[in-house]
């Protein structure tokens, strides 16, 4: 067996000596085990690791085997058998031992068999003991700490991930929390190696400016905003929005830090109140503002050449003061809701209309002549004067004026046409109400001609 005490030599410290400070010094013990008989015998610094004296350590193999935490005790075992079996090369474990108060330390255990009989039976075994409780303290609380950060970033709600882009464009999620299931349909592993599956995920019509934007902000080194869709194979179409912020590291490469969250839900309260702010309530009709912005996008549709043929009309329900005074302002508004139906019903389908006033609609006649829109105009005008509103307990006679004018190319904007067709409903209200008339651009500039058309 080994014997560790130190030898001097002339005044000088030897070799031995220096050893055996160094290895006490470093909180490590040797052990040296007959295999056969089960002594085992320790150096005076592994009993100081447990806080022993060498004299209350036994060289019973038994002993050493009680002084194993036993949830420790099966593995240490299992490990050292595989290695006298020739089936490891050396014999290393952590586990926990027992100490001369009754705590417990980490340890960690490395040995080899260094004597064999000829039919390659262990003989002899020498090892080391180490105590690694403050790295294992370290350990556990780096672990602690990420389990703590994994389950916080889990619960937010959205994608929190780490993108490392190289120079060459190329990408991959180098962390991602579990919520990548819920907010792309894919997992961490999916995205480990490159971020094709999430671009393959956006919408076709959003990728370009998704990549786009992106692309700037990494050139530019500046945080990352973007709104965009997806398309998920469960969820269906979805809203996203990404906030990241660029790292820039020595070799090119950006890393991103950011957030994906699902902006379904604000995005469709946005639409409903764009929709809100654009809808007359009384009648459903697109209000003042919609009509207007959808004529400037036919007047523009007109000077591309897209649009070769518009007629506008202007409607006014006739006397409606006299009824709101008669009937009162609740029975006004029932005769707007029936006039807004017939007007519905009477147009086609691809004309479009609204309510521009009080009791004025706007409509915009598409692909037909200023005969063609005569006619339908003179079809609305009957429609209205034919049957009478029943509204509040009154049957009320209804009629309406009617002006009409093309939209043409020379228009500044939208506006002149609806202009016109205005000036022709004033010319209708003048001459006898209930009719239709007709405005043509006049041959002195910006003048209006207007003509009733016969009923």
């Amino acid at each position: 067996m080994i014997a560790y005490r130190p030898v001097r030599k002339m005044g000088a410290t030897s070799f031995d000596d220096v050893m055996a400070l160094a290895i006490r010094g470093s909180g490590t013990g040797i052990w040296d085990r007959d295999v056969l008989t089960g002594a085992i015998h320790y150096s005076d610094g592994w009993a100081e690791i447990l806080g022993y004296r060498p004299e209350e350590i036994s060289s019973r193999i038994e002993d050493s085997y009680q002084r194993v935490h036993p949830d420790d005790l099966a593995y240490v075992q299992a490990t050292m058998r595989d290695h006298f079996e020739g089936l490891t090369p050396s014999y290393e474990v952590e586990h926990r031992l027992r100490c001369r108060d009754g705590s417990y330390k980490w340890v960690m255990s490395r040995g080899r068999v260094v004597s064999r009989d000829e039919a390659g039976q262990a003989l002899r075994m020498v090892g080391t003991t180490s105590d690694i409780s403050s790295i294992r303290s370290l350990t556990d609380q780096l672990h602690q700490s990420i389990a703590l950060m994994t389950n916080l970033t889990n619960e937010v709600p959205g994608l929190v991930f780490q993108c490392r882009r190289e120079p060459d464009n190329t990408a991959r999620l180098t962390y991602a929390s579990a919520r990548i299931e819920e907010i792309y349909e894919l997992t961490a592993a999916q995205v480990a190696l490159n971020t094709a599956a999430i671009h393959e995920r956006i919408h076709p019509d959003d990728r370009e400016m998704y990549l786009a934007t992106l692309a700037a902000a990494t050139a530019g080194l500046t945080p990352w905003h973007c709104v965009f869709r997806v398309l998920l194979p469960v969820q269906g179409l979805r809203w996203r929005q990404v906030d990241a912020h660029p790292l820039r590291l020595p070799d090119g490469a950006t890393v991103w830090h950011g957030l994906v969250v699902d902006a379904t839900a604000r995005k469709r309260m946005e639409q409903e109140l764009h929709d809100l702010a654009r809808v007359d309530h009384l009648t459903g009709l697109p209000n003042r503002r919609a009509f207007t912005e959808r004529m400037e996008d036919v007047w523009r549709s007109m000077q591309d050449g897209a649009s070769p043929q518009i007629v506008m009309a202007m409607i006014d329900i006739d006397h409606f003061k006299a009824i709101n005074d008669q009937y009162g302002h609740a029975t006004g508004d029932g005769v707007i809701r029936h006039v807004a139906s017939v007007v519905m019903e009477t147009l086609r389908s691809t004309d479009d209309t609204g309510r521009v006033g009080g009791e004025e609609f706007a409509a915009c006649l598409h692909e037909i002549d200023l005969t063609q829109a005569s006619a339908i105009a003179e079809r609305l005008r009957l429609a209205i004067a034919d049957v009478p509103v029943r509204v509040g307990g009154h049957t009320i006679a209804v009629t309406a004026s009617i002006g009409i004018s093309e939209m043409c190319e020379t228009d500044v904007s939208s506006d002149d046409a609806l202009a016109r067709a205005d000036m022709a409903l004033y010319f209708a209200k003048k001459n006898g109400r209930n009719c239709v008339a007709l405005a043509t651009p006049g041959e002195r500039g910006m003048g209006v001609e207007a003509a009733l058309l016969p009923r």
